[in-house]
């Protein structure tokens, strides 16, 4: 299983491969269906980011409150196709990785490839051992949104899978054997 620090160079989000198991350690964002919404709004109307989204990572994840002395609650992956509609533009807008689970849509899969992105996989059921790999947790905007607010986190070898590579190869549509 390879080790992956972020930030990501295109040299190695170009070597990895479509079902290629991976650990992740580095900062990470938290955004689900309505901040990505609010996103995309900032966008349209001219306005500046809370996060400079250019080569980022955004985990769409809504964590659950932390237990004292912990960073954080259970955070598990949410379903990436509600984030379909507004993931063409912030990929364009520089957004490199997304982290979820599910298939995503066409003009998602053109968009990682047109940018030579990545998204990848987490299994979903295991949020509180996924818990275990974010070693910090800060709200950084929308807190109004609550478990749907975009945090910044500082993850240690956050277990994933390749889902699409930067080529478009696809986890969910192809025999990769």
């Amino acid at each position: 299983m390879r080790e992956l620090k972020l930030p990501l160079s295109d040299e190695i989000i170009g070597s990895l491969n479509a079902g290629e198991p991976v650990r992740v350690s580095g900062t990470i964002y938290t955004a689900r269906d309505a901040a990505h919404k609010r996103l995309v709004e900032i966008i349209e109307a001219g306005g500046k980011l809370p996060f400079d989204i250019n080569g980022q990572v955004v985990f769409y994840a809504g964590p659950a409150p932390a237990r004292p002395g912990k960073p954080i609650g259970s955070v598990g992956p949410t379903t990436s196709g509600r984030m379909d509609l507004y993931s063409p533009l912030l990929i364009s807008m520089g957004l490199k990785v997304m982290i979820g689970k599910g298939p995503r849509g066409r003009e998602v899969v053109d968009a990682i490839i047109k940018s030579r992105g990545l998204y990848l996989a987490a299994i979903g059921g295991v949020a509180a051992l996924m818990a275990k790999s974010v070693k910090s947790a800060k709200l950084i905007a929308f807190e109004d949104l609550g478990p749907e607010a975009i945090m910044v986190l500082l993850v240690e070898k956050l277990p994933l899978v390749v889902a699409i590579d930067s080529r478009g190869r696809d986890l969910y549509k192809t025999n990769l054997q």
